[in-house]
């Protein structure tokens, strides 16, 4: 049989840059929401907190019931069913992201934060609904462009690639914002503070900008295929007829009530939901743990996020040849030893000192490692199954999405200090929360991961013949699809 050709470069690049605009603003997402609405606008933590849960929540929300319409729907036919999603959630996301990081409009500082809560949450919902589009969308066109296995962990290292440039460049130039005000002032601001609002303001507008440029990239240089359309079944009690046909490729097709029935889609949603708790809630708390707990500079919440993500950077273009050396699951386990360590270390040294920055390379290696593995594990699992990818990457992303907002807001909520910013109960909390959020989620993780080494992944009950349901007149009649045992 003759190997198919690996993925131009090119399409490689473009597709790559897709999830550049969501990466930017996910970064000011995990790493500033919380410090600029409890530092800087003064909301309280556990306020702060429901902030961030409600998107969160919608987040999760969002994303199956956008995976299952992305699967059911093929928005526009010429321009491509994933592509058309995708333009719709960066539109959302352009016109809503701006304002979660500046200061209610109207408001002063002697506004109710129930009112600023108001103001704030239909905005974060168009965001979220955006990202979540522009999310699934792209993961589910991995599995229709990869020709083959080295294509998809390729596709997914550099994803990664673009996800750590976009870090790096929320974090240059937040660096460089507040170098910028700091010359302006002339004063050394240790904390950050109210005055602080209008960096966050530019440094929104500076990523929507960036991420518009990449997105037309994006649009431009990716070809979505279009020798297929995609089989579905409604859940109208009627079982009404669904007009489509079937990948011509896979001999097999999986709708997506059948993914419920295999183990492997629980294993790697797991899986999955504790790699993205690691991930996010460490980017989450690392700013907070610079500034309260270790009572760094406000510099450093640029500097150290840029170190992680600078390894991880570096780390995402050796998973091809670690995954083709030594395989997904032991690639995973040694980026859980990363963050094991890294979380050990901060455990045993309450004042890293300039030790910090080796810390941080060891937690952005790790971080990289099991996210790039994780994802390309889920690859593993859709295989030629790419009809229903966008349920799957929605589903594993609802599990996500949930669990790091329900945890952010207990997080939130058992902090001691609530009637002040600063008090001497905090300063060791957040280090403990990032002991918790790293080393506690590695063991956590490891069994999931266990579980795939016993029992590997693979559709083992439901498989429908996609000769045996398409019709000559290349239409479906949903009774005529049904789940039979392997």
């Amino acid at each position: 049989m003759e190997v198919p050709a690996p993925l131009p470069l090119l399409q490689r690049f473009c597709y790559a840059t897709g999830h550049f605009l969501n990466d930017l603003c996910a970064s000011m997402w995990f790493t500033y929401f919380l410090v600029f609405f409890h530092s800087v606008l003064g909301f309280s933590p556990s306020n702060a907190g429901i902030l961030l849960l409600v998107g969160q929540v919608a987040d999760g929300l969002c994303t199956p019931l956008i995976g299952y319409e992305s699967d059911r729907h093929g928005g526009s036919l010429r321009y491509g069913r994933r592509k058309s999603w995708h333009l719709l959630g960066t539109f959302c996301v352009i016109i809503s992201f701006p304002f979660l990081f500046n200061p209610c409009i109207g408001c002063t500082e002697n506004t109710p934060q129930w009112a600023g809560l108001l103001y704030f949450t239909p905005f974060i919902i168009i965001f979220q609904f955006g990202w979540a589009a522009t999310q699934i969308s792209h993961l589910s066109l991995i599995p229709d462009l990869a020709k083959n296995e080295h294509d998809k962990v390729e596709l997914t290292a550099f994803r990664y690639a673009f996800t750590v440039l976009a870090n790096i460049s929320v974090y240059v130039t937040a660096l460089v914002l507040f170098r910028f005000q700091l010359g302006e002032t002339g004063e050394d601001y240790t904390h950050l503070g109210r005055k602080d609002a209008h960096a966050f303001r530019s440094l929104a507008f500076i990523v929507v900008a960036l991420g518009i440029l990449f997105s037309v990239l994006f649009h431009i240089g990716t070809k979505e295929k279009k020798s297929y359309q995609h089989l579905v079944q409604t859940e109208d009690e009627d079982a009404t007829q669904e007009h489509a046909t079937l990948p011509r490729s896979p001999e097999t097709v999986l709708l997506w009530n059948h993914w419920f029935r295999e183990p492997s889609f629980y294993q790697v949603a797991i899986l999955y939901m504790c790699t993205r708790l690691i991930v996010n809630l460490s980017q989450a708390y690392i700013a907070l743990y610079l500034t309260n707990s270790l009572n760094l500079p406000k510099n450093y919440i640029a500097t150290i996020p840029l170190v992680m993500y600078v390894s991880g950077f570096a780390s995402s273009f050796l998973m091809k040849p670690v995954n083709s050396l030594m395989g997904r699951n032991l690639t995973y386990f040694i980026g859980l030893l990363a963050i094991s360590v890294f979380a050990a270390w901060v455990a045993l040294k309450p004042d890293l000192g300039v030790a910090i920055y080796a810390a941080a390379i060891i937690l952005g290696s790790g971080c990289a490692t099991i996210l790039v593995t994780s994802l390309s594990m889920t690859a593993d699992l859709i295989g030629p199954h790419s009809v229903s990818a966008a349920f799957v990457y929605g589903a594993m992303s609802f599990t996500d999405k949930l669990a790091n907002g329900v945890a952010v807001l207990a997080i939130q909520f058992i902090y001691p200090c609530h009637a002040e910013l600063f008090c001497p109960a905090g300063i060791p909390f957040y280090r403990w929360v990032m002991v918790i959020v790293t080393g506690g989620l590695a063991l956590v993780s490891a069994l999931p991961l266990s579980s795939i080494m016993i029992w590997p992944i693979k559709i083992q009950f439901c498989k429908v013949s996609a000769s045996s349901i398409q019709e000559s007149s290349g239409t479906i009649n949903s009774q005529d699809v049904n789940a039979v045992n392997a």
